[in-house]
């Protein structure tokens, strides 16, 4: 009897050792660790879509810049205010018209003239004693930032728990003429970005607020809006003058930077008379008359604003018409 005594207090003692360790095995298998992921819209994951979209819509990309300027961005979410701040300290307003300022001028559609800080560009003249010369556009965009938020949610299980924080932003913009004021479309873009945090067994990474997501979901939300501008702009088609007709050869506003190549063709047409609409009140420009086909030559000029183009006559006449009745046209 002594020595099953001895051995069943020996097992004993071995099933008090192991019950800890079938426990937590046990617990383990019904909560498995979360495995660390990057967020959502991490800026590697941002760059691929980028890259993705550039591809997708290659054939879609502007090869002519059209002029726009770039108004009051305001922000008209509660966050980022307060009742020290009034309506000329809007930080984050200001922001946004910087980073889409940034995306449209980086995405080489558009010639971008600057309004926001006009005042300031107004006095730099000034003390030099020169006139500030400001260039008409064929649009201008205005907008806000409507919706601008944050949310915590994470799971939590025996021996882990992962934390993850996601900032959304939804900025809503519209194309105004800059002639008569009329809003000719209205879009918008949104943008999500979020980071996860995970802790297994008191080890991982500690889910600190994180305000670069905030930036990162504003920028995703602009990068959305540029790509929605660059299709309705890409529906017009894209319009040039005529600088000069000297010794038969025709000079055209507009050069290389702005996506003007030899070989290009173009038509030429007879500006419509304009005609105001008892109806609406506005002033409308009848269609052009098509008269002549021109093909560029070569181009000439140092900067987007100042080149131009030699073209040549591949159809039809000018000479009876002066350049200021004529219109340069993208064939569609």
């Amino acid at each position: 009897m002594k020595p099953l005594q001895k051995t069943s207090l020996a097992n004993f003692r071995y099933l008090l050792l192991l019950t800890p360790l079938l426990l937590l095995f046990g617990c383990a298998s019904q909560s498995p660790p979360v495995q660390q992921k990057e967020a959502d819209y991490s800026l590697s994951q941002q760059r691929e879509a980028q890259a993705q979209a550039l591809q997708q819509h290659q054939g879609e990309k502007l090869a002519l810049k059209r002029k726009i300027a770039l108004g009051r961005i305001t922000n008209e979410t509660l966050h980022g205010k307060s009742l020290l701040r009034d309506t000329h300290d809007d930080v984050l307003g200001k922001q946004v018209t910087d980073m889409l300022s940034k995306a449209l001028t980086e995405s080489g559609n558009f010639i971008v003239f600057e309004r926001p800080d006009i005042a300031r560009l107004q006095d730099e003249a000034a003390l030099t004693g020169q006139e500030l010369q400001l260039i008409g556009v064929d649009a201008l965009i205005i907008g806000s930032l409507t919706e601008f938020g944050r949310r915590t949610t994470g799971e939590s299980g025996f021996l882990s728990s992962s934390k993850k924080q996601t900032a959304y932003a939804k900025v809503d913009l519209r194309v105004v003429d800059a002639v008569n004021a009329q809003i000719v479309d209205a879009f918008s873009g949104a943008g999500e970005a979020s980071i996860e945090n995970v802790n297994v067994a008191g080890f991982g990474s500690k889910a600190d607020y994180d305000a670069a997501i905030n930036d990162r979901a504003i920028a995703i939300a602009v990068a959305e809006a540029v790509d929605t501008l660059t299709q309705l702009v890409n529906a017009r088609p894209w319009q040039s003058t005529i600088l000069a007709i000297e010794d038969g050869v025709i000079y055209m506003s507009g050069g290389e930077l702005q996506g003007v190549k030899p070989e290009m063709t173009f038509d030429v047409l007879v500006k419509g008379k304009a005609v105001k609409s008892a109806q609406t009140g506005f002033t409308i420009q009848l269609p052009g008359k098509k008269i002549a086909e021109v093909k560029v030559l070569s181009t000439f000029g140092s900067s987007e604003t100042e080149q131009g183009s030699i073209v040549a006559l591949t159809q039809g006449n000018v000479t009876s018409y002066t350049p200021e009745q004529l219109i340069i046209q993208e064939s569609k």
